[in-house]
C-alpha cells in the first residue's frame, strides 16, 4: 500500500496553479488565497474545486471565475450541496435556533487563545443533514504534524459545547434541541481519548487503555494483569476524569458566551436575515462589540460547585 500525503501550503498553491490553466480568474482570485483555505484538501479534491467552479461560473453565464463560485466549490466539497430554497422553507423559529446554535460556535472559537480562525458562519441547511455550519481554518501546523496540545483539546471541546449553550441560554435549558448531538460524541470522544490514550490525566496516568491493534479497551491484557482488577482500579477514575475534562470545558463555554451576550445576539440576528457571515464581517463584530481582545482560557483543575450537566455521565468505556 502506497501513502501519499497530503500537500502543504506551497503543494497546495502548484496543484492549483496546474488546474487553473486554461480557465479564466477573476483579477482579485489569488490562487495562494485559495491554498490558505483549503488546509487538508488533497491533490483529487483541488482538481475537482477548480473544475466545480468553472462548472459554476458556466451556469452563471460568466467568463471568468470569481470568488463567489471559488468559495461554492469549496463549501461543496467540504460539507455536501446546498438544499434548495436555503432556509426558506424551514420556520422563523428554526432559523434563529440554527442560527444562535452556530454563533455560539464561532464565539467561543474566536474567543478562546491559539484557536482555529473562523472562516464562514452559516444557517443553511446541507446535505449532508448539516442544518448550518461554522467553518475553521485548522493551523498548517497542526495539520502537517498530526501534533495536537492539551490546551488546543480542551479548546476543542469547549467550542464543541459553544453550540449547546448558545441554545440553553437563550431558550431555556427545556428547549435545548438534538442539534448538537454530534458536538456532544465529538466532545464525548475527545475526552475519553485524552484520558484513556494521550496520558493527559494527572490522575489516571501515562497510562495506555487502548491499543491500535485491539480496538477496545486494554484492561491489562498484554501485562498479564486480570481484566476485572484493572478496571475496578482505573475505570472510575478515567470516567471521573472525562466528566472533569468536559464540565470544565462546558463552563468555559458558559462564561464567554454569558458575557458576551450582546455579540451572540446580533451575530444570530445577522445570520438570520443573510444566511452566511464571512470571516471579514465577523471580525468587524468582533471589534464593535469590544469582544477581539478578550481571551479566555479554559477552567482549571478545581471542580466547580456549580450544578452542572454531565455529573454522573456514563461509564468512559461505554459512551
Amino acid at each position: 500500500k502506497i501513502t501519499v500525503d497530503l500537500p502543504d501550503f506551497k503543494g497546495r498553491a502548484r496543484i492549483l496553479g496546474v488546474h487553473a490553466r486554461g480557465k479564466p480568474l477573476e483579477p482579485d482570485v489569488d490562487l495562494e488565497a485559495i491554498a490558505r483555505r483549503t488546509p487538508g484538501f488533497s491533490g483529487a479534491q483541488l482538481e475537482n474545486l477548480m473544475n466545480e467552479a468553472a462548472i459554476s461560473s458556466a451556469r452563471a453565464g460568466k467568463s471568468t471565475i470569481g470568488w463567489e463560485q471559488i468559495d461554492g466549490a469549496v463549501d461543496r466539497i467540504m460539507v455536501g450541496l446546498e438544499k434548495k430554497g436555503g432556509t426558506a422553507n424551514l420556520a422563523l423559529k428554526q432559523n434563529e435556533l440554527v442560527a444562535y446554535h452556530e454563533a455560539g460556535h464561532a464565539i467561543c472559537g474566536a474567543l478562546i487563545p491559539d484557536y482555529d480562525q473562523v472562516q464562514k458562519i452559516s444557517i443553511v441547511p446541507r446535505s449532508n443533514g448539516a442544518g448550518g455550519l461554522t467553518f475553521f481554518a485548522p493551523q498548517e501546523s497542526r495539520l502537517e504534524s498530526g501534533m495536537y496540545s492539551k490546551q488546543y483539546l480542551e479548546s476543542q471541546l469547549a467550542v464543541a459545547l459553544g453550540g449547546r449553550l448558545a441554545e440553553e441560554l437563550v431558550f431555556g435549558e427545556d428547549f435545548v434541541t438534538t442539534g448538537a448531538s454530534n458536538d456532544i460524541q465529538q466532545v464525548a470522544n475527545i475526552a475519553k481519548r485524552m484520558v484513556k490514550e494521550w496520558g493527559m490525566s494527572k490522575d489516571v496516568g501515562l497510562v495506555a487503555l487502548q491499543t491500535p491493534d485491539s480496538g477496545g479497551p486494554f484492561m491489562g491484557r498484554e501485562m498479564g494483569t486480570p481484566r476485572t482488577k484493572w478496571g475496578s482500579r482505573i475505570m472510575g477514575t478515567v470516567d471521573a476524569e472525562v466528566e472533569r475534562l468536559v464540565n470544565n470545558s462546558y463552563l468555559t463555554a458558559k462564561k464567554i458566551l454569558s458575557e458576551n451576550r450582546d455579540l451572540l445576539d446580533h451575530l444570530a440576528k445577522v445570520l438570520v436575515e443573510q444566511e452566511v457571515v464571512s470571516a471579514e464581517e465577523f471580525q468587524m463584530m468582533l471589534v464593535e462589540f469590544g469582544s477581539k481582545t478578550i481571551q479566555y482560557e479554559v477552567v482549571g483543575e478545581e471542580r466547580n460547585r456549580e450544578k452542572l450537566p454531565f455529573q454522573g455521565m456514563p461509564a468512559a468505556a461505554s459512551l
